[in-house]
């Protein structure tokens, strides 16, 4: 159901993948909309062991306001793309770029679930507020803010074939 990347030599492990979820921040969610692909910016947390036995590839949790166009957008179609970019060197003498990247697909869902809602804003706090008591914050904003929790079905990942070529080139057990 799901392509394999073009340029396979280029794929990277899934494990891989999953790192570059934990450790970046923001990346875009791709809906579709009525007219035109709907793509927004957002912040996400990344949990491998998610609730939902469904998701084979971890879930992405995101919050945002009780309405809007993501959840009008959701509400027409809830499969989504999910695309984040680890790196991204621009070699302007090269005419390329050193890139790094993991597009998902899942389906999302607004929870419902109390329990799993807050679970995700308890991540979300963690990732983006470490240290800090986040329960005023989540027991003040409950009533004013959705959860929506993306069921990852598949995701690749890919590297600049630059990338590829370096790592190829180092002797063996050396690190860069």
């Amino acid at each position: 159901m799901f392509r394999e990347i073009r340029r396979s030599r280029q794929a990277l492990p899934v494990e891989e993948g999953r790192e570059i979820l934990h450790r970046n921040t923001a990346g875009v969610l791709s809906l579709h909309d009525e007219l035109y692909p709907y793509g927004v910016p957002i912040s996400y947390v990344y949990e491998e062991s998610s609730l939902a036995p469904g998701a084979l590839y971890g879930t992405v949790y995101f919050h945002c306001a009780t309405a809007g166009h993501k959840l009008e957008a959701l509400g027409r179609n809830d499969r989504v793309s999910f695309c984040v970019i680890d790196q991204d060197h621009v070699l302007p003498e090269k005419f390329t770029t050193e890139f790094r990247s993991v597009i998902a697909f899942g389906v999302a869902r607004v929870v419902s679930d109390d329990d799993e809602k807050r679970h995700g804003l308890e991540l979300l706090a963690e990732k983006y507020s470490p240290g800090y008591d986040s329960d005023g914050e989540i027991k003040g904003e409950w009533n004013h803010t959705s959860v929506v929790a993306i069921d990852l079905d598949y995701f690749s990942t890919k590297e600049a074939i630059e990338l590829v070529r370096a790592r190829e080139a180092q002797p063996e057990g050396a690190e860069g």
